[in-house]
């Protein structure tokens, strides 16, 4: 039992650690809010257009979806990273992964925007522009904010899953935290710092997993 403690919860290399790991925590914060962010904004393009009435325009997007959904996100990253190079396109690790993530991560957002625009009936685009609202008026500000909170717990949960995914960028070696947490590991020769690193985990996505099922329960009231 000792040796497990000492191995795993050895408080004096967690906090010799902490350092390191704080380091790893704000790049995998800069990693979220960059492809959270630009993984909404997309995914509610590609989900417009996968609605459009012009039929090339709804190929596209209906293809983007399908491919990005399909490709396993770890082989777009390394695509990214390692193969362009040999096309002459030199990518950071840190843009390599945001954009494989956008491109991985927009394709899901989409389909959850789709469900959401779907759910809202015909006929609250018709009343909005009798009023005299333009059909992007009619979008935002009545259309858009109904079927957000109609999937409101789908987008949470979405996002829980990019923040999760965010430790694949240790395999390019960004530092962030679960790549610090490996780098620690490896000085200190104890999994101490791993176990620190899924406890910062735990702090950061527990709240919203709880936010996700506090939303479920009242859709489904």
């Amino acid at each position: 039992m000792d040796i497990f403690i000492d191995q795993f919860f050895n408080i004096d290399i967690m906090r010799q650690s902490l350092p390191l790991m704080m380091s790893g925590l704000w790049m995998t914060l800069k990693l979220c809010s960059a492809v959270i962010l630009l993984g909404l904004i997309g995914g509610l393009f590609v989900a417009l257009g996968n609605m459009s009435e012009r039929r090339w325009l709804r190929w596209i997007s209906i293809a983007y979806t399908d491919l990005f959904r399909a490709l396993p996100p770890l082989v777009l990253l390394i695509f990214i990273y390692a193969g362009l190079p040999f096309a002459g396109i030199n990518i950071s690790p840190f843009a390599a992964v945001v954009i494989a993530f956008l491109l991985n991560n927009s394709s899901y957002y989409a389909e959850v925007y789709r469900a959401g625009l779907i759910s809202v009936a015909k006929g609250q685009w018709e009343a909005a522009q009798s009023t005299g609202l333009s059909p992007v008026q009619t979008l935002a500000h009545v259309v858009l904010p109904q079927a957000v909170r109609n999937v409101l717990p789908d987008l949470l949960s979405n996002t829980v899953e990019v923040v999760k995914l965010t430790s694949l960028a240790s395999v390019i070696s960004l530092s962030e935290l679960l790549y610090n947490a490996g780098m620690a590991r490896s000085v200190t020769y104890n999994a101490s710092p791993l176990v620190l690193a899924a406890l910062i985990y735990l702090v950061l996505l527990w709240p919203l997993v709880r936010l996700v099922s506090h939303f479920q329960r009242r859709l489904a009231a």
